[in-house]
């Protein structure tokens, strides 16, 4: 199982919608849970018996909470998990209603009523008890999480590895290698340069010695890193030094960032088996990953917000991507 961890979660802002939105868009049950605290019926609710790998999200603002791998079988009635994926993502409160006094449990963005938590979970999962409405809570199977913008969520139910690849302007590269099955999320900055908290200015100068690379992470069980690396080859001119398509400058030179040693002699045999196909000696760096800043956020997705921005690489290399799948 892959802990939760706050550190883990990506940045994006989620907001709570005005009534209207939300008497427009939630069922009467699902208004009434979230906004007035009412209580779905036990054993019959949507999700009770969901034991699917994937995210539960606030059904109000999309914002996920909790995960199937913190999920079990209470045998209450509703949904019950050991933990959120983050105590920051949600707000405890003492309610005395029906002649109890019990702990609220509530999305902090979108203030919506969850459930309550109980102190009669497994010990061995920390012995607490999230009972959560399936009216609060939106499910996204794992299957769907990329396409639906969850994507970077994915470590927190398997394993991930990760890999930092520079391949020219990180605009069309993060493009490209987000196209490929099993890479669940990117990320653009700078790498292994010689300063602290680079621009994209300072980058472009020459002097920071940072290159242009793309945070890959990926699902071992759907991509091997064989693969990968071998699709990344066909997005580069791999002996051209310091310059790819019409971009010229030290922050364009090509490379392989990782952070596995284990991952080193894995990449020298691609690279060797790279060599036999080309004239001239390859250029591309091999290296640990010394140092990672990400750039600033107009990069990050560029070609999704700009789809007719620059781009050095070729459209139809994007579709080769989408449609390259590793042999099982």
């Amino acid at each position: 199982m892959v802990q939760s961890d706050s550190t883990l979660l990506p940045q994006k802002k989620y907001a709570k919608p005005d009534d209207a939105t939300l008497r427009r868009t939630l069922t009467a049950e699902q208004y009434a849970v979230t906004q007035h605290a009412a209580t779905e019926r036990p054993f019959t609710n949507e999700y009770d018996h969901e034991f699917r790998e994937g995210i539960y999200v606030d059904v109000t603002t999309g914002e996920p909470l909790f995960s199937s791998t913190d999920k079990y079988d209470s045998g209450c009635g509703w949904p019950a998990f050991s933990k959120p994926i983050s105590d920051k993502l949600i707000t405890k409160h003492t309610d005395h209603s029906h002649g109890m006094t019990r702990i609220e449990v509530k999305s902090k963005t979108g203030n919506a009523h969850l459930g309550h938590i109980f102190d009669d979970g497994p010990a061995s999962t920390g012995g607490k008890r999230y009972c959560i409405n399936s009216a609060s809570l939106r499910f996204v199977p794992i299957e769907e999480m990329k396409a639906k913008g969850y994507g970077e969520y994915i470590k927190l139910l398997r394993p991930m590895k990760e890999i930092y690849l520079a391949g020219g302007c990180f605009w069309g590269t993060e493009h490209y290698l987000k196209q490929i099955e099993g890479v669940v999320a990117t990320e653009v900055g700078y790498a292994n340069g010689i300063t602290k908290n680079p621009t994209y200015e300072d980058v472009c100068t020459d002097a920071t010695q940072f290159a242009e690379a793309v945070h890959i992470t990926y699902d071992p069980k759907v991509i091997s890193l064989p693969f990968l690396l071998n699709l990344y080859f066909k997005s580069i001119d791999p002996t051209s030094i310091n310059k790819q398509g019409n971009d010229r400058g030290t922050q364009y030179r090509t490379g392989v960032y990782y952070v596995d040693p284990k991952d080193k002699e894995v990449i020298k045999k691609v690279f060797d088996e790279q060599q036999k196909h080309v004239n001239g000696k390859l250029a591309v760096e091999l290296e640990p990953l010394k140092n990672f800043y990400k750039a600033e956020e107009y990069h990050q997705d560029y070609l999704d917000k700009h789809p007719t921005g620059y781009c050095h690489l070729p459209q139809a290399l994007f579709e080769y991507a989408r449609k390259a799948k590793m042999k099982k």
